[in-house]
């Protein structure tokens, strides 16, 4: 049953995130629960253990602070698959060139 819950929660975080970064339109749902999961692991490892920010190692969990932590993380992730060229932006301003 947790695994649900997990699956739920990665999935309402990678979608604020992706609203949030401006790459709702290139995700579909698979990546937003893909990229909610791991942002959140990549939240909570980064700014929990690694810089001990305490209220970080909620990232990921049913509560507002976790779910706050979880989009941070995933922000970061969706800007790093960005600077890979793995998503793209659904930013109507970038010119073509």
């Amino acid at each position: 049953m947790a695994w649900i819950v997990s699956v739920i929660v990665g999935a309402l975080i990678g979608w604020v995130a992706s609203l949030v970064m401006r790459s709702d339109q290139s995700m579909g749902a698979l990546m937003n629960i893909i990229v909610g999961i791991v942002g959140a692991v990549l939240s909570r490892w980064v700014f929990g253990t690694v810089l001990g920010i305490g209220g970080a190692m909620a990232a990921g969990d049913v509560s507002i602070l976790g779910i706050f932590w979880g989009i941070v993380g995933a922000a970061i992730l969706i800007g790093l698959l960005r600077a890979l060229n793995i998503v793209g932006s659904d930013d109507s301003t970038t010119i073509p060139q």
